[in-house]
């Protein structure tokens, strides 16, 4: 039973891998001209900055607090994840994921990690995004 769970785990592993990896083919015609892009244009963020990594750690970790894999909790927790990159930039996830994991430090050193301004914002967003996540994936 437990092999059945570990090679899911990597076929998932695997599925996310090639899909986060596929690339479209360049233009290499030596005629084309370059295509001129405003400053503010290149400047966007995507929802696939999150990377592949913690796209599939993530999910995994998804997974086993809803009670182990199946085809249901691995879609909807995938979905979730896609969910939470619209809302929030891979930057801004990463450091709310750290406060949120350090924010029960105890005494002093815990205080740089619950007490800034901005720890209790990125956590108050990464909540919210959970919620809204957790809303339009799971069917209840």
């Amino acid at each position: 039973m437990k092999k059945a769970y570990v090679l899911l785990a990597l076929i998932l592993a695997n599925t996310l891998l090639t899909q986060g990896c596929s690339t479209t083919a360049e233009q290499t015609d030596a005629t084309a001209t370059p295509e001129i892009v405003a400053p503010e244009a290149q400047e966007k963020v995507f929802a696939s900055d999150f990377p592949t990594q913690d796209r599939v750690e993530y999910v995994l970790n998804c997974v086993a607090k809803h009670g182990g894999l199946s085809y249901v909790n691995q879609y909807a927790c995938g979905c979730k994840i896609d969910k939470i990159a619209e809302k929030l930039s891979f930057k801004e996830y990463d450091a709310a994921r750290t406060f949120s994991m350090l924010q029960n430090t105890s005494g002093e050193k815990g205080a740089v990690f619950r007490d800034p301004k901005q720890s209790k914002e990125l956590r108050t967003r990464l909540k919210e995004a959970e919620q809204y996540a957790e809303k339009s994936c799971f069917v209840k």
